[in-house]
C-alpha cells in the first residue's frame, strides 16, 4: 500500500506550509515535485546527502542553499508516512 509524503515548511520554527501527497516510498521525488508544484516553490536539488537521510531514516530537510532560486522560509521538511507501519506504543500511556 503506497503511503504519503508530508511536507513541510519552516520559518522561525514555526510551520508555515504543511502539505502531503500520495508516494510509495521509492517515487518520493515525484510526489516532492507535485508539492513543490502547489506550493508554487522551485524544486530543491537533492544531494547525496538527502538520498542517505532518506534511505535510512524515511525523512531528509532542504536548507535555502540547496535550492537554485531564493526561497523565503528556513527549511523544508520531508517525512515519509507509512501506513502499514504499526503505531508506536505511547509510553507514557500506561502510567
Amino acid at each position: 500500500m503506497a503511503g504519503q509524503l508530508w511536507v513541510r515548511v519552516i520559518k522561525k520554527n514555526k510551520i508555515v506550509e504543511s502539505r502531503t501527497a500520495p508516494c510509495t516510498y521509492e517515487t518520493w521525488q515525484e510526489a516532492l515535485d507535485e508539492i513543490c508544484h502547489a506550493l508554487d516553490i522551485a524544486r530543491p536539488v537533492v544531494i547525496p546527502r538527502h538520498e542517505r537521510d532518506w534511505e535510512q531514516f524515511g525523512l531528509t530537510s532542504f536548507l535555502p542553499e540547496h535550492f537554485v532560486e531564493s526561497v523565503s522560509f528556513d527549511k523544508m521538511e520531508l517525512q515519509y508516512i507509512d501506513p502499514d507501519r504499526k503505531k508506536q506504543k505511547n509510553f507514557y500511556a500506561d502510567l
